[in-house]
C-alpha cells in the first residue's frame, strides 16, 4: 500500500508542476502584464501617431483633477454608491434568507440567481431598455390599470443606469453574502441570547461583525464594476449620465489618448486595492487568516 501511494504521488507531481506553470504564466501573461503596461502607459505622453509616447509626464493625472473629469468620477462614484447600497439592502435579508432554507432548496435557489447568467449582461440591458421605454412593458402596465394618465420618463435617467446596474450586479453582492452566512454558527447566536442579548443587540454585535468580511467582498465585487460599466450608461442612460468607464472607453476609442485613458484605470485599480486591505482587516479582526478568498 506504501508503495502504491508513493507511485500515485509520484505519478501526480509532474501533472501538478504542469497545472502550477500554466495558471502562473496565465496570470503573469494576461492579469499582471497588462497592468504593467497600463500603468507605464499612464506616465507617458500623448501622441497623434504612435498613441504613446516619451517623456515621462504626469499630465495625465494632473488632468483627472480637472473639474470637467472629476465631476464626472464624483457622478460616477455616487451612482456607483447607489447601487452597491441598493444591492447590500436587498441582497443581504434575500442572502440570509437562502442560507436559512432547506439544505436541498439551497443550490436550486442560488442556480436562479445565476440563472440570468447565462445571457449576456449587454443583451439583458438591451431587454431592460424595453422595459423601460416610453412605450415599453412598465408604461403600458401602469396606463393599463389606470395608475398614470401619461408615460413617465423612465430611460435616460440617472434612475434607469442605477436600476440597470443594480440588476446585473446583485448576484455579485449575494453570493459572498450567502457564504458568510453558511458559515455563520447557530451556537454563537444562541450564546447571545442566553447572555440576555435581544435580537436587535445580536444582529448588530454578532451577526453584523461576523458577515463584514461578506459584506466588503460584495462591495468590492460591485462598487468597482458599476464605475466602469459604460455600456450600462449608453444603453440607458444616454450621453447625460456617464460613469467612468466611458471615460476610459472614449479616451482609449475616440480620442486616442491612451496615457489619460490609462490614468483613468489606473485610479480604479488603487480603488480596489484600498477595498481589498479593508477586507484583510475586516478578516483579521475575526480571526480568518484565508485573505485569498475575496467571497
Amino acid at each position: 500500500m506504501a508503495r502504491i501511494s508513493r507511485f500515485n504521488l509520484g505519478s501526480k507531481s509532474p501533472f501538478r508542476t504542469a497545472t502550477l506553470w500554466l495558471i502562473w504564466g496565465w496570470l503573469l501573461l494576461f492579469a499582471l502584464l497588462p497592468n504593467i503596461l497600463v500603468i507605464a502607459v499612464s506616465f507617458l505622453t500623448r501622441d497623434s501617431s504612435a498613441f504613446i509616447s516619451l517623456p515621462v509626464s504626469f499630465d495625465s493625472y494632473v488632468r483627472m483633477m480637472d473639474p470637467l473629469y472629476f465631476e464626472v468620477f464624483v457622478h460616477s462614484l455616487w451612482m456607483a454608491g447607489i447601487t452597491t447600497l441598493l444591492c447590500l439592502l436587498l441582497g443581504y435579508p434575500f442572502a440570509w434568507l437562502v442560507s436559512k432554507a432547506q439544505t436541498r432548496w439551497q443550490p436550486l435557489l442560488m442556480m436562479l440567481l445565476i440563472l440570468p447568467f447565462w445571457t449576456n449582461s449587454l443583451v439583458r440591458t438591451y431587454a431592460l431598455k424595453l422595459l423601460f421605454a416610453n412605450n415599453g412593458l412598465i408604461n403600458k402596465s401602469l396606463l393599463a390599470i389606470g395608475v398614470i394618465d401619461a408615460p413617465i420618463n423612465i430611460l435616460y435617467t440617472q434612475g434607469a443606469v442605477i436600476a440597470g446596474l443594480t440588476y446585473l450586479l446583485f448576484p455579485f453582492m449575494v453570493l459572498p453574502l450567502y457564504a458568510v452566512f453558511t458559515d455563520l454558527r447557530n451556537d454563537m447566536l444562541l450564546a447571545s441570547q442566553d447572555l440576555g442579548a435581544s435580537k436587535r443587540q445580536t444582529f448588530w454585535h454578532v451577526v453584523l461583525p461576523l458577515t463584514t468580511p461578506g459584506i466588503i467582498s460584495g462591495v468590492l465585487l460591485v462598487l468597482l464594476p458599476a464605475m466602469g460599466m459604460f455600456y450600462v450608461a449608453d444603453v440607458l442612460g444616454g450621453s447625460r449620465h456617464l460613469l467612468v468607464g466611458n471615460i476610459i472607453k472614449n479616451q482609449f476609442l475616440d480620442a486616442r489618448d491612451w496615457p489619460f485613458g490609462a490614468a483613468a484605470s489606473v485610479i480604479l485599480t488603487l480603488a480596489m486595492a484600498v477595498l481589498l486591505l479593508a477586507y484583510r482587516a475586516s478578516s483579521r479582526r475575526i480571526g480568518k487568516t484565508d485573505f485569498n478568498e475575496v467571497a
